[in-house]
Protein backbone atom coordinates (compact mmCIF):
# COMPACT_ATOMS: atom_id res chain seq x y z
CA UNK A 1 0.00 0.00 0.00
CA UNK A 2 1.02 3.18 -0.48
CA UNK A 3 -0.35 6.54 0.77
CA UNK A 4 -1.16 9.25 -1.51
CA UNK A 5 -1.58 13.19 -1.46
CA UNK A 6 -3.36 15.54 -3.89
CA UNK A 7 -1.82 19.31 -4.21
CA UNK A 8 -5.04 21.10 -5.50
CA UNK A 9 -8.82 20.46 -5.36
CA UNK A 10 -9.88 21.26 -8.95
CA UNK A 11 -11.39 19.22 -11.29
CA UNK A 12 -8.68 17.07 -12.85
CA UNK A 13 -7.67 16.22 -9.10
CA UNK A 14 -11.27 14.95 -8.22
CA UNK A 15 -10.96 12.26 -11.63
CA UNK A 16 -7.71 11.40 -9.90
CA UNK A 17 -9.34 10.83 -6.10
CA UNK A 18 -11.89 8.79 -7.92
CA UNK A 19 -9.45 6.98 -9.03
CA UNK A 20 -7.37 6.60 -6.31
CA UNK A 21 -9.99 5.35 -4.24
CA UNK A 22 -11.06 2.75 -6.27
CA UNK A 23 -7.69 1.27 -6.23
CA UNK A 24 -6.59 -1.53 -4.23
CA UNK A 25 -2.93 -0.71 -2.92
CA UNK A 26 -3.91 3.04 -2.65
CA UNK A 27 -4.20 5.22 0.95
CA UNK A 28 -5.95 8.25 0.04
CA UNK A 29 -4.30 10.41 2.89
CA UNK A 30 -4.63 13.82 2.27
CA UNK A 31 -5.93 16.74 0.28
CA UNK A 32 -4.75 20.00 0.09
CA UNK A 33 -6.18 23.21 -1.97
CA UNK A 34 -5.80 27.25 -1.28
CA UNK A 35 -9.33 26.86 0.29
CA UNK A 36 -9.52 25.13 4.04
CA UNK A 37 -13.42 24.44 3.39
CA UNK A 38 -13.09 23.28 -0.16
CA UNK A 39 -10.43 20.71 0.54
CA UNK A 40 -12.61 19.80 3.71
CA UNK A 41 -15.65 19.04 1.36
CA UNK A 42 -13.16 17.12 -1.53
CA UNK A 43 -11.58 15.04 1.09
CA UNK A 44 -15.44 13.87 2.10
CA UNK A 45 -16.32 13.43 -0.92
CA UNK A 46 -13.76 10.87 -1.65
CA UNK A 47 -13.01 9.75 0.99
CA UNK A 48 -9.61 11.06 1.98
CA UNK A 49 -8.14 11.15 5.56
CA UNK A 50 -7.09 14.51 6.18
CA UNK A 51 -7.77 18.21 4.57
CA UNK A 52 -5.47 21.30 4.79
CA UNK A 53 -6.13 24.83 3.78
CA UNK A 54 -1.96 24.88 2.79
CA UNK A 55 0.03 22.95 0.95
CA UNK A 56 2.84 23.72 3.51
CA UNK A 57 1.22 22.49 6.06
CA UNK A 58 0.03 18.75 4.46
CA UNK A 59 3.04 18.50 3.07
CA UNK A 60 4.80 18.81 6.54
CA UNK A 61 1.85 17.24 8.57
CA UNK A 62 0.48 14.27 6.48
CA UNK A 63 2.28 10.69 6.38
CA UNK A 64 1.49 10.97 2.49
CA UNK A 65 4.31 9.19 0.65
CA UNK A 66 3.56 10.43 -3.33
CA UNK A 67 2.17 13.66 -4.27
CA UNK A 68 0.23 14.68 -7.08
CA UNK A 69 0.47 17.61 -8.25
CA UNK A 70 -2.79 19.58 -9.63
CA UNK A 71 -2.63 22.83 -9.79
CA UNK A 72 -1.99 24.59 -13.01
CA UNK A 73 0.65 24.14 -15.02
CA UNK A 74 1.99 27.94 -14.05
CA UNK A 75 2.45 26.69 -10.67
CA UNK A 76 4.07 23.72 -10.89
CA UNK A 77 7.65 24.92 -10.70
CA UNK A 78 7.13 25.92 -7.69
CA UNK A 79 4.65 23.34 -6.13
CA UNK A 80 6.97 20.31 -7.23
CA UNK A 81 9.78 21.74 -5.33
CA UNK A 82 7.78 22.33 -2.18
CA UNK A 83 7.06 18.49 -2.42
CA UNK A 84 10.29 17.53 -3.18
CA UNK A 85 11.88 20.03 -0.43
CA UNK A 86 9.25 17.98 1.87
CA UNK A 87 11.13 14.85 1.02
CA UNK A 88 7.85 13.70 -0.80
CA UNK A 89 7.62 11.51 -4.31
CA UNK A 90 6.15 13.48 -7.42
CA UNK A 91 3.37 12.74 -9.78
CA UNK A 92 2.95 16.04 -11.74
CA UNK A 93 0.16 16.90 -13.83
CA UNK A 94 0.95 18.11 -16.99
CA UNK A 95 2.33 19.91 -18.69
CA UNK A 96 4.90 19.23 -17.04
CA UNK A 97 6.53 22.64 -16.21
CA UNK A 98 6.15 26.14 -18.30
CA UNK A 99 9.32 25.24 -20.31
CA UNK A 100 12.69 22.96 -20.45
CA UNK A 101 14.97 25.28 -18.26
CA UNK A 102 11.84 24.36 -14.96
CA UNK A 103 12.09 21.02 -15.76
CA UNK A 104 15.71 20.55 -15.91
CA UNK A 105 15.95 21.89 -12.38
CA UNK A 106 13.19 20.15 -10.87
CA UNK A 107 14.48 16.94 -11.88
CA UNK A 108 17.95 17.80 -10.57
CA UNK A 109 16.62 18.50 -7.25
CA UNK A 110 14.78 15.12 -7.48
CA UNK A 111 17.65 13.20 -8.12
CA UNK A 112 19.44 15.11 -5.35
CA UNK A 113 16.70 14.11 -2.96
CA UNK A 114 16.61 10.68 -3.90
CA UNK A 115 13.21 11.21 -5.08
CA UNK A 116 10.55 9.96 -7.76
CA UNK A 117 9.60 12.50 -10.13
CA UNK A 118 7.41 11.67 -13.02
CA UNK A 119 4.82 13.75 -15.37
CA UNK A 120 1.51 12.63 -15.47
CA UNK A 121 1.31 12.49 -19.20
CA UNK A 122 -1.51 9.25 -19.23
CA UNK A 123 -1.06 8.14 -22.71
CA UNK A 124 2.18 7.04 -21.73
CA UNK A 125 1.40 4.66 -19.17
CA UNK A 126 -1.81 3.35 -20.93
CA UNK A 127 -1.55 -0.39 -22.19
CA UNK A 128 -2.70 0.87 -25.35
CA UNK A 129 0.15 2.96 -26.46
CA UNK A 130 1.74 -1.10 -26.07
CA UNK A 131 -0.95 -3.09 -27.71
CA UNK A 132 -0.43 -0.56 -30.73
CA UNK A 133 3.32 -0.63 -30.84
CA UNK A 134 3.00 -4.59 -30.79
CA UNK A 135 0.80 -4.14 -33.97
CA UNK A 136 3.56 -1.79 -35.94
CA UNK A 137 6.75 -3.99 -35.05
CA UNK A 138 4.63 -6.39 -36.27
CA UNK A 139 4.67 -4.62 -39.96
CA UNK A 140 0.38 -5.07 -40.09
CA UNK A 141 1.13 -1.19 -42.55
CA UNK A 142 4.26 -2.10 -43.91
CA UNK A 143 6.85 0.71 -43.12
CA UNK A 144 5.23 3.43 -41.67
CA UNK A 145 5.94 6.83 -43.51
CA UNK A 146 3.32 9.46 -41.55
CA UNK A 147 1.22 10.08 -39.30
CA UNK A 148 -1.33 12.79 -38.39
CA UNK A 149 -3.18 13.82 -35.52
CA UNK A 150 -5.11 16.08 -33.50
CA UNK A 151 -6.68 17.54 -30.43
CA UNK A 152 -9.13 19.77 -29.59
CA UNK A 153 -11.82 21.39 -27.43
CA UNK A 154 -13.87 24.66 -26.83
CA UNK A 155 -11.91 25.79 -23.90
CA UNK A 156 -10.85 29.74 -25.17
CA UNK A 157 -13.33 31.00 -22.53
CA UNK A 158 -10.82 29.62 -19.64
CA UNK A 159 -8.52 32.04 -18.04
CA UNK A 160 -5.97 29.45 -17.54
CA UNK A 161 -6.09 28.97 -21.93
CA UNK A 162 -6.71 33.29 -22.09
CA UNK A 163 -3.67 34.42 -20.29
CA UNK A 164 0.04 33.61 -21.00
CA UNK A 165 0.60 34.37 -16.65
CA UNK A 166 -1.08 31.28 -16.49
CA UNK A 167 0.87 29.10 -18.72
CA UNK A 168 -2.01 29.94 -21.37
CA UNK A 169 -2.47 28.73 -25.42
CA UNK A 170 -3.82 25.41 -26.35
CA UNK A 171 -0.14 24.23 -26.97
CA UNK A 172 0.75 23.15 -23.14
CA UNK A 173 -2.49 22.52 -22.79
CA UNK A 174 -4.02 20.21 -25.72
CA UNK A 175 -0.99 20.31 -28.08
CA UNK A 176 1.12 18.10 -26.03
CA UNK A 177 -0.91 15.12 -26.75
CA UNK A 178 -0.10 15.24 -30.08
CA UNK A 179 3.46 15.87 -29.94
CA UNK A 180 3.67 12.31 -27.39
CA UNK A 181 1.69 10.44 -29.99
CA UNK A 182 3.91 11.41 -32.30
CA UNK A 183 6.83 10.83 -30.80
CA UNK A 184 5.17 7.20 -29.07
CA UNK A 185 5.05 5.95 -32.46
CA UNK A 186 8.03 7.54 -34.18
CA UNK A 187 10.59 8.15 -32.08
CA UNK A 188 12.73 11.16 -31.21
CA UNK A 189 15.12 11.76 -34.09
CA UNK A 190 13.58 14.94 -35.17
CA UNK A 191 15.32 16.96 -38.07
CA UNK A 192 13.66 19.75 -37.78
CA UNK A 193 9.99 20.90 -35.82
CA UNK A 194 8.40 23.57 -37.44
CA UNK A 195 4.74 25.20 -36.56
CA UNK A 196 2.21 27.98 -36.78
CA UNK A 197 -0.37 29.22 -34.55
CA UNK A 198 -3.22 32.00 -34.13
CA UNK A 199 -3.11 34.03 -31.06
CA UNK A 200 -5.93 36.25 -28.68
CA UNK A 201 -5.33 39.41 -27.48
CA UNK A 202 -3.11 38.21 -24.87
CA UNK A 203 -1.00 35.87 -26.83
CA UNK A 204 -1.65 32.98 -26.13
CA UNK A 205 -1.91 30.32 -29.00
CA UNK A 206 -6.04 29.44 -29.68
CA UNK A 207 -4.75 27.12 -32.23
CA UNK A 208 -1.76 25.56 -34.04
CA UNK A 209 -0.23 23.45 -36.52
CA UNK A 210 2.94 21.34 -35.85
CA UNK A 211 4.85 19.24 -38.44
CA UNK A 212 7.49 17.34 -37.25
CA UNK A 213 10.41 15.84 -39.62
CA UNK A 214 12.45 13.07 -39.18
CA UNK A 215 15.79 12.17 -40.38
CA UNK A 216 14.71 9.03 -42.36
CA UNK A 217 12.07 11.33 -44.27
CA UNK A 218 9.03 10.00 -42.23
CA UNK A 219 6.52 13.12 -41.03
CA UNK A 220 3.80 13.97 -38.47
CA UNK A 221 1.69 16.69 -38.87
CA UNK A 222 -0.02 17.38 -35.75
CA UNK A 223 -3.05 20.12 -34.73
CA UNK A 224 -4.37 21.44 -31.47
CA UNK A 225 -6.77 23.95 -30.76
CA UNK A 226 -8.60 25.41 -27.94
CA UNK A 227 -11.32 26.94 -30.23
CA UNK A 228 -13.42 23.72 -31.68
CA UNK A 229 -14.31 20.61 -30.64
CA UNK A 230 -11.84 17.84 -33.02
CA UNK A 231 -11.91 14.17 -33.60
CA UNK A 232 -9.21 13.79 -31.61
CA UNK A 233 -8.20 10.78 -33.99
CA UNK A 234 -4.68 9.79 -35.14
CA UNK A 235 -3.91 7.82 -38.13
CA UNK A 236 -0.31 6.31 -39.12
CA UNK A 237 0.25 5.69 -42.92
CA UNK A 238 2.26 2.84 -44.31
CA UNK A 239 3.63 1.67 -47.55
CA UNK A 240 0.98 -1.52 -46.99
CA UNK A 241 -1.91 0.08 -45.30
CA UNK A 242 -2.68 2.70 -42.24
CA UNK A 243 -4.29 2.26 -38.68
CA UNK A 244 -6.77 4.67 -37.46
CA UNK A 245 -6.77 5.61 -33.32
CA UNK A 246 -9.78 6.28 -31.87
CA UNK A 247 -9.25 9.16 -29.36
CA UNK A 248 -5.09 9.68 -28.79
CA UNK A 249 -6.24 11.31 -25.56
CA UNK A 250 -7.69 8.45 -24.09
CA UNK A 251 -7.54 5.49 -26.81
CA UNK A 252 -10.58 3.79 -26.63
CA UNK A 253 -8.83 1.09 -29.25
CA UNK A 254 -7.81 1.40 -33.64
CA UNK A 255 -8.60 -0.34 -36.59
CA UNK A 256 -6.17 -1.58 -39.13
CA UNK A 257 -6.73 -0.99 -42.91
CA UNK A 258 -5.22 -2.18 -45.80
CA UNK A 259 -4.42 -0.06 -48.72
CA UNK A 260 -7.49 -1.17 -50.42
CA UNK A 261 -9.39 0.34 -47.37
CA UNK A 262 -10.10 -3.11 -46.18
CA UNK A 263 -10.77 -3.51 -42.01
CA UNK A 264 -8.07 -6.26 -41.98
CA UNK A 265 -8.03 -6.03 -37.71
CA UNK A 266 -10.04 -4.35 -34.90
CA UNK A 267 -8.24 -3.80 -31.56
CA UNK A 268 -10.25 -2.72 -28.01
CA UNK A 269 -8.47 -1.36 -25.10
CA UNK A 270 -8.70 -2.87 -21.96
CA UNK A 271 -11.67 -1.61 -19.27
CA UNK A 272 -10.40 0.69 -17.13
CA UNK A 273 -11.08 3.21 -13.87
CA UNK A 274 -10.55 5.91 -15.57
CA UNK A 275 -6.92 5.82 -17.57
CA UNK A 276 -5.40 7.33 -14.73
CA UNK A 277 -4.67 4.23 -12.31
CA UNK A 278 -1.92 2.99 -14.73
CA UNK A 279 0.14 6.10 -14.07
CA UNK A 280 -0.28 5.85 -10.02
CA UNK A 281 0.76 2.35 -10.33
CA UNK A 282 3.83 3.08 -12.64
CA UNK A 283 4.89 4.97 -9.67
CA UNK A 284 4.22 2.57 -6.89
CA UNK A 285 6.36 0.19 -8.83
CA UNK A 286 9.22 2.74 -9.51
CA UNK A 287 9.07 3.78 -5.62
CA UNK A 288 9.35 -0.02 -4.63
CA UNK A 289 12.63 -0.76 -6.92
CA UNK A 290 13.97 2.56 -5.59
CA UNK A 291 13.48 4.75 -9.13
CA UNK A 292 13.95 8.22 -9.32
CA UNK A 293 11.87 8.15 -12.69
CA UNK A 294 9.25 6.02 -14.80
CA UNK A 295 10.42 3.64 -17.91
CA UNK A 296 6.90 4.93 -19.44
CA UNK A 297 7.99 8.32 -19.39
CA UNK A 298 11.68 8.74 -18.31
CA UNK A 299 12.86 12.44 -17.39
CA UNK A 300 14.78 12.75 -20.88
CA UNK A 301 11.42 12.14 -23.02
CA UNK A 302 9.91 15.03 -20.88
CA UNK A 303 12.51 17.30 -21.26
CA UNK A 304 12.11 16.64 -25.27
CA UNK A 305 8.96 17.43 -25.40
CA UNK A 306 9.56 20.55 -23.10
CA UNK A 307 12.36 21.63 -25.77
CA UNK A 308 10.12 20.77 -28.40
CA UNK A 309 7.40 23.17 -27.38
CA UNK A 310 10.05 25.64 -26.07
CA UNK A 311 11.03 25.64 -29.24
CA UNK A 312 7.45 26.21 -30.90
CA UNK A 313 7.09 29.50 -29.42
CA UNK A 314 10.60 30.38 -29.71
CA UNK A 315 8.98 30.30 -33.57
CA UNK A 316 6.33 31.52 -32.51
CA UNK A 317 7.54 34.99 -30.43
CA UNK A 318 5.36 33.66 -27.55
CA UNK A 319 6.77 34.29 -24.31
CA UNK A 320 5.20 33.27 -20.51
CA UNK A 321 5.69 36.25 -18.11
CA UNK A 322 7.86 34.06 -16.05
CA UNK A 323 10.45 33.40 -18.50
CA UNK A 324 11.52 37.11 -18.10
CA UNK A 325 11.40 37.67 -14.75
CA UNK A 326 13.94 34.65 -13.97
Amino acid sequence: MIKVGILGAGNIAGVMADTLRRMDNVICCAVAARDGSRAEAFAKTYGFAESYGSYEEMLASSEAELIYVATPHSCHYDHVKLCLQYGKHVLCEKAFMLNAKQAEEVFAMAKEKGLLLTEAIWTRYMPSRRMLQDVLDGGAIGKPQMLTANLGYVTKHKERIQKLELGGGALLDVGIYPLNFASMVFGDDVKEIRGWAVFNEEGADMQNSVTLTYADGRMAVLNSTALARSDRGGVIYGDEGYIVVSNINNCSGFRVYSTSDELLASYESPEQISGYEYEVEACIQAIRQGELECPQMPHEETLRMMRWMDELRRQWGMKFPQEDAR
